[in-house]
């Protein structure tokens, strides 16, 4: 009985990696999308524009983009755990700076200071758990990102509750920032001492042991044309993705009429169906990437469509719908993109490579909600979620062309 217990204990260590990787995941998402729910609150106490606070937290995700590519560099050189787990201590400081009640420019450094903490942990992120379970790629990508995803789901959830609470410091839109950033510290502290271990005993380090690949290997990926192909395909999406998820709240209070809670229960509900990546990353590992990829951007484009024709005539429940169908196209996407990059990689320039990569997607995501806060106070809110439509349509036909012409 006992021996049996310690077998079947000996076989859940194999999963710490994972848990403590895709914690930290679920934190970083955490503190991002916490933001979105309190635009309209932001807005309101530091008496700013759209404009303003969509630029802002366009800063957020342009400092975000522009770590990928360096921490997936510094990864190929030296260690996945030094790199990630020093990315989540600056994300929790950086949300603990939101948690205290000070002036829009200490906001302003704390999303900023997120935005570099966060920008470890997707690409390195990625790297690490493709090493670790190499015939489980898209199994251990899906659970990876579905812990990104119920940050998400987490996120506004938190918001409602502690908007009708006392504030710990200050307002209390506040409290679930100081959360996060004590929590965020203690997980990274966890992991940084529980990872090492165990990527000895598999015999990977995280790191190539100092060896420095030329960056003309990473240039030579981009000059693939199935590779850039699918490279344009993932900033499409990028930039679609990020402008719903930072103006998706907004816009159904604005365009939609829906009260303010119910919009947030909304959000909740675009993260909470992303359990279907434990779906798509294991069909993803039988029947090929493509298929699947092609599938999940056809489902977000008609769902993202289909909020925008149903704004002003349909009810909470056809837009939760509508809602359902994009957050299950968008999260069903996104571990089957990294199964299909790293299957596309060599595994010497993984890191470096994959952060390439998301630094040009997240690029034009980090662009995209500055893009639509101007968009949406000239020509309206419903022309730029039709814009953000345009780019999932065209990056599901060319993800149908690669499948094709496979």
């Amino acid at each position: 009985m006992g021996q049996s217990f310690l077998r079947r204990l000996r076989r859940l260590r194999r999963f710490d990696v994972i848990i403590l990787t895709s914690a930290l995941w679920f934190l970083g998402k955490f503190v991002r999308f916490a933001l979105p729910p309190l635009f309209e609150r932001i807005a309101g106490v530091y008496e700013i524009s759209t404009a303003v606070l969509g630029t802002a937290f366009s800063g957020l995700l342009l400092v975000y983009a522009l770590l990928q590519f360096p921490s997936g560099l510094l990864a190929d050189r030296f260690s996945s755990v030094t790199v990630m787990g020093g990315g989540a201590v600056l994300a929790a400081l950086g949300a603990l700076a939101l948690a205290v009640d000070g002036p829009f420019g200490l906001l302003v450094a704390g999303m900023v200071v997120i935005g570099a903490g966060t920008g470890t942990l997707k690409t390195v992120g990625v790297r690490l758990l493709s090493r670790t379970y190499p015939r489980q790629t898209g199994r251990a990508l899906g659970v990876f990102d579905t812990f990104g995803a119920f940050g998400g789901v987490a996120a506004p959830a938190a918001v409602v509750v502690f908007l009708g609470l006392p504030g710990v410091f200050g307002a209390p839109w506040r409290t679930p920032f100081l959360l996060a950033g004590v929590v965020g510290i203690a997980v990274a502290a966890t992991f940084a001492t529980r990872v090492p271990s165990r990527l000895s005993e598999s015999g990977d380090d995280g790191g190539d042991g100092g060896v420095s690949p030329r960056f003309r290997e990473y240039a030579a990926m981009f000059r693939n044309p199935r590779f850039a192909t699918f490279v344009v395909v993932t900033i499409l999406f990028s930039f679609a993705y990020n402008a719903v998820t930072a103006f998706l709240p907004l816009y159904l209070v604005r365009e939609a009429g829906v009260a303010s809670n119910t919009a947030s229960l909304l959000f909740s509900a675009l993260f909470a169906v992303s359990l279907v990546q434990l779906l798509t990353g294991e069909v993803s590992d039988r029947v090929g990437t493509l298929p699947v990829i092609a599938l999940t951007l056809g489902l977000a484009s008609v769902g993202l469509g289909s909020i925008i024709v149903l704004s002003g005539v349909g009810g909470p429940v056809a837009l939760g719908a509508a809602v359902v169908c994009l957050g299950l196209g968008s999260h069903g996407y996104r571990p089957v993109r990294g199964a299909y990059l790293m299957s596309a990689i060599p595994a010497s320039v993984a890191g470096g490579s994959l952060g390439a990569v998301r630094t040009l997607l997240m690029i034009a995501g980090a662009s995209s909600p500055a893009v639509v806060g101007i968009v949406s106070e000239t020509a309206g809110f419903r022309p730029a979620f039709w814009l953000l439509t345009a780019a999932l349509v065209v990056a599901t036909v060319l993800s149908v062309g690669l499948w094709a012409f496979e």
